[in-house]
């Protein structure tokens, strides 16, 4: 791999991956002037319950269907070879692995929000630059968290958002982006409505 890369993560479930992803990678790929943004597919996220959770194989066939409608986005199953279950871990090992790389981790206002919950979320910040999309109806919510509080003085302007990857740590932005309607949970609730109608 070519040295000084920039590279997004986007990690989750993806269950499944759908036009959303697609739109806030697209968003993090041109304001973060990254080379490329990998979707790390979780095998399992200990925040979530297994039930209702597609298998990983097929999560990852889903995200390579969709993100092949982008050259610059890479569906990886890094988490899932490496054995990292917390993302402070899988970071680590991201570094490790390609010590050249100037990775930023990309994820939704949502994430923001809970992200105290995560294990290890104060290294987190200060291991890796992160960039928040916003996401309806949690951006506001999330700026008045815990997380966005504990590190508000590492928030740097979103105009500045091509600088993120490879600032130093902690730093953080929150990116412009118009909203997208779309998420994993709606298209599960209607996928469910369709398959009970078809029942009837």
């Amino acid at each position: 791999m070519n040295k000084n890369r920039r590279i997004g993560i986007l990690g989750g479930s993806f269950n499944p991956a759908h036009e959303g992803h697609l739109h806030v990678s697209q968003l993090a790929l041109d304001q973060l002037k990254l080379d490329e943004l990998w979707w790390m597919v979780s095998p399992q996220n200990p925040l979530k319950p297994t039930k209702g959770m597609a298998s990983f194989k097929q999560r990852m066939d889903q995200a390579g269907v969709i993100a092949a409608r982008d050259g610059r986005i890479m569906v990886t199953d890094f988490e899932n070879t490496s054995g990292t279950n917390y993302s402070i871990d899988t970071i680590s090992a991201l570094k490790s692995t390609y010590p050249d790389v100037s990775f930023v981790w990309v994820m939704g206002a949502d994430n923001l929000r809970q992200m105290p919950r995560w294990h290890g979320w104060q290294k987190i910040f200060r291991s890796i630059p992160v960039a928040v999309f916003p996401r309806a109806p949690h951006s506001l919510r999330a700026l008045n968290g815990r997380a966005a509080r504990r590190f508000a003085g590492a928030m740097i302007n979103p105009k500045n958002a091509s600088r993120l990857a490879g600032h130093r740590t902690p730093a953080w932005v929150m990116l412009q982006a118009p909203l997208h309607g779309q998420s994993a949970t709606k298209l599960r609730q209607d996928e469910d409505c369709v398959q009970g109608n078809s029942t009837n």
